[in-house]
């Protein structure tokens, strides 16, 4: 006895085929700084990890075709890395030389000053003091 009943042919899924030019479109809108690539598929009406395949297809670099085949390319997409993009960095911060804290008991209040480098004792040292 079968469980199962039989489908009816039109009501199977049938996987979507997208154009060039709507995954060139796609991998453009990823690349716009502050755009996360989860909004831009769920925009599009796509899974995020079809949209990430496309990224990375687009960015890689193209492999040897297969014999008698072209690789596929997405239009309006360079799939060149650049050789070099220079960074503005910011300005170096100092590093903390002391650790300073105010410490009240009371009336009465203990400035302590410790050196950054030995954070770990300071900790030791402040919760024995508040014991």
């Amino acid at each position: 006895m079968h469980t199962i009943s039989p489908q009816a042919g039109g009501d199977r899924r049938r996987r979507r085929l997208h154009s060039d030019e709507f995954k060139a479109n796609a991998v453009a809108l990823v690349a716009k700084p502050g755009v996360s690539m989860a909004s831009v598929a769920m925009s599009l009406g796509i899974n995020a990890n079809l949209l990430r395949r496309w990224v990375h297809d687009a960015e890689a670099p193209p492999s040897r075709p297969a014999e008698g085949k072209a690789p596929k390319a997405l239009p309006g997409v360079k799939s060149e890395s650049p050789s070099f993009v220079a960074l503005q960095l910011p300005a170096p911060v100092a590093p903390v030389s002391d650790i300073r804290m105010e410490v009240k008991r009371g009336s009465t209040t203990v400035v302590v000053s410790w050196p950054a480098a030995l954070a770990a004792e300071c900790g030791t040292w402040l919760r024995e003091l508040l014991r």
